[in-house]
């Protein structure tokens, strides 16, 4: 068999027996030092090391050597020079190999070599989120593999759509994590296993942010042709949500018959849910070059931006879906059911590449909304936090939901929108931080309550009710975001102190992460028997990215996040 290695090793072992001459030398010096130049600066110095204690071994066990080499090979080696050279050619032209492996193995898609580099994320924190997502994996893979949410406790599962969401939603964050044996098997299952032709009724928002979303996502960090061909399935699919009056979407579609209707207690859809899928169906429209799914988010945007009962820019939280206007005016926030309606005219303005006036105007007005009208300070530690407005009174209530905004603030100042933004942002990170920090299991309520008068009193109060936690993503979404824009490490301590509280108090021994029912508590947490899809698809994601140093991976100048942790590609500019 021909072996490159060996001919080097001839060649050059018959040029060091006959090589008394200068120009048989000379040559040999040449080819080793072309050979040398073309290795790195980090193989070189590793081949220099290795040279300098071979010189050392040399020195005490050299004619040993030479008795061992004679009778193996049947040469003279003249001198401790001409040995070296040998080794030094030989170890050259491995490095030589190494790099040609290395650079020859083709990359999944143009996006890989941007979006995961295994080799510079290595570190304790960061291997602490790939060991922590194994672990749920293995929950879910054991006891709920396919199905919608794991039940760790009692090792079962929930079914939510019947569409295997946690696969689904965790399908980028293996990409992201290098967990390649973890993606693959899933991947067999989503093209053996996963149909929509299903006789159910799905939420439009949750289907859109989760399934549409994440199968997008993978399909751009891939390549691979199997998640787009998914995700027009699953797209098409959801269309008859618009088919109303107004133009504004039904909640619900059963996708195997092609229906579509309200919730069976009213005729309102949220106004987070009808504009919270915009990023989704406007990539779907730009891969496949039908316009009809962009049609229809963007009539439901242009609708909203022209709507009456608006307070500076805050949107009330539904909307009717036969006449299109606001319902039950008078509240405003920034929590449940209106959340990502702002961070959607952010991130819409950003995957069009700046170029949709309308979008930041709404933005822009909305974020002056918030400052004039929902912001606080507690005692007595005078944090800044963002309540609610109902009927002119500020209630001093916080949904952590409404974490997402620090991270949101923070990149649309990045993209060059007021400084102040960023400014707001920081202190709205040390409002959410103090949410986990003060609570005994170092985990943030489903909801807060600020204190405003008693100097003598806690900063937070939760109600019995609130104390539940999720494992949602919010703010650790937020310190991702904040951590690559200011390179302060306190965020990333912020961070692992998150993880660590969620190892301690919701990690569930045979496998899976569980939601808990009291933050308070922590001799009884009270496990709920369930992990969410978006511990995986998000709050891992995110925790992964806070603790990496690279800010090539999932860059956000060529990415933007949906509501559901899956990045999408902001548009290449057509001018």
């Amino acid at each position: 068999m021909y072996s490159p290695v060996r001919k080097d090793f001839v060649s050059l072992t018959l040029g060091a027996q006959h090589s008394h001459g200068y120009a048989s030398g000379k040559q040999q010096r040449r080819s080793c030092w072309r050979k040398w130049k073309q290795l790195s600066r980090l193989q070189r110095s590793l081949i220099l090391f290795l040279l300098a204690i071979l010189l050392i071994c040399g020195i005490f066990s050299y004619p040993s050597l030479l008795e061992q080499w004679r009778g193996l090979f049947m040469f003279h080696i003249v001198s401790v020079s001409g040995w070296l050279i040998l080794c030094l050619c030989v170890l050259s032209w491995r490095g030589a190999m190494i790099e040609a492996e290395q650079g020859t193995e083709p990359h999944p898609s143009a996006h890989r070599k941007e979006t995961a580099r295994p080799a510079e994320l290595q570190g304790p924190r960061v291997e602490a989120v790939r060991e922590a997502f194994r672990h749920a994996w293995k929950g879910y893979r054991t006891f709920a593999w396919g199905h919608d949410e794991l039940k760790p406790v009692s090792k079962t599962y929930g079914e939510w759509f019947g569409l295997g969401l946690t696969l689904i939603d965790a399908l980028d964050t293996m990409w992201i994590l290098d967990l390649k044996e973890e993606f693959e098997e899933a991947k067999r299952w989503v093209e053996t296993e996963l149909s929509f032709s299903k006789n159910v009724d799905v939420n439009l928002f949750e289907s859109t942010i989760r399934i549409l979303g994440g199968l997008l996502s993978t399909y751009h960090l891939t390549g691979d042709t199997l998640f787009l061909d998914k995700a027009k399935d699953i797209g098409s699919r959801l269309m008859p949500a618009f088919n109303t009056p107004s133009k504004i979407p039904f909640s619900d579609v059963n996708i195997g018959k092609g229906t579509a209707h309200p919730p069976r207690w009213t005729a309102d859809s949220t106004v987070a849910e009808v504009t919270s899928i915009q990023l989704e169906f406007r990539e779907l429209s730009r891969l496949t070059q039908d316009p009809q799914y962009q049609k229809a988010v963007d009539e439901v945007t242009r609708r909203v931006h022209r709507l009456d009962g608006k307070h500076d820019g805050l949107v009330p939280m539904f909307i009717n879906i036969n006449s299109g206007k606001f319902t039950h005016r008078g509240v405003f926030t920034l929590g449940a059911r209106a959340d990502s309606y702002y961070e959607y005219l952010l991130k819409q303005w950003l995957q069009g590449g700046k170029k949709e006036a309308a979008l930041l105007e709404d933005y822009l007005q909305a974020v002056e909304g918030v400052k004039r009208n929902l912001l606080g300070q507690t005692s007595p530690s005078k944090l800044i936090f963002v309540g609610e407005l109902s009927h002119g009174r500020l209630n001093p209530k916080m949904d952590h939901l409404v974490c997402f905004l620090p991270g949101t603030l923070a990149l649309g100042a990045h993209n060059g929108l007021p400084a102040d933004h960023m400014e707001l942002a920081v202190q709205l990170m040390e409002t959410c931080h103090q949410m986990y920090a003060q609570m005994e299991t170092g985990l943030s309520p489903e909801i807060v309550l600020f204190n405003l008068k008693d100097p003598a009193g806690r900063d937070i109060d939760v109600k019995p009710a609130d104390r539940h936690n999720l494992l949602r993503p919010e703010t650790v979404e937020s310190l991702f975001y904040m951590y690559r824009f200011t390179q302060d490490h306190k965020y990333q301590d912020w961070g692992w102190e998150i993880m660590q509280s969620f190892n301690k108090y919701t990690r569930v021994p045979s496998g899976g992460y569980t939601s808990i029912g009291n933050v308070r508590d922590p001799v009884n947490p009270g496990p709920k028997d369930k992990m969410e899809s978006f511990f995986l698809g998000e709050t891992l994601k995110y925790l992964f990215l806070l603790f990496s140093d690279d800010p090539e991976l999932v860059s956000l100048d060529k990415f933007v996040f949906n509501t559901e942790a899956h990045p999408l590609p902001i548009w290449p500019s057509t001018s």
